[in-house]
């Protein structure tokens, strides 16, 4: 049950993530009409993500340490299902990005 819990945690994270980058997503009147400007979008970007993803990748270290500790196997299915969900919000992240 408690990996059914960790992973709503990793779609959840994925989420605050997502709302996290948004910050630094390029708007997209400002695309159309040709304005580039990245003078400071990375730096908010990055310290926007960067507690979200520390905290996940700690829980997710500890998570997997548990199953591995507890020597069950079987739970790390749920933990492999947290792969697709972080890649997912990555591209989609990255796909908003100028």
């Amino acid at each position: 049950m408690w990996n059914v819990s960790m992973l709503f945690w990793n779609i959840l994270g994925a989420v605050v993530y997502l709302v996290a980058a948004s910050h630094g997503w390029v708007i997209p009147a400002e695309r159309d009409a040709g304005i580039h400007a990245v003078t400071g979008e990375p730096f908010v970007w990055f310290a926007a993500i960067a507690p979200v993803l520390a905290l996940f990748l700690l829980t997710n270290l500890i998570w997997v340490i548990v199953i591995s500790v507890r020597r069950q196997w079987k739970h790390s299915r749920m933990w492999f299902l947290g792969f697709p969900i972080w890649i997912t919000a990555i591209i989609v992240d990255f796909a908003h990005h100028g």
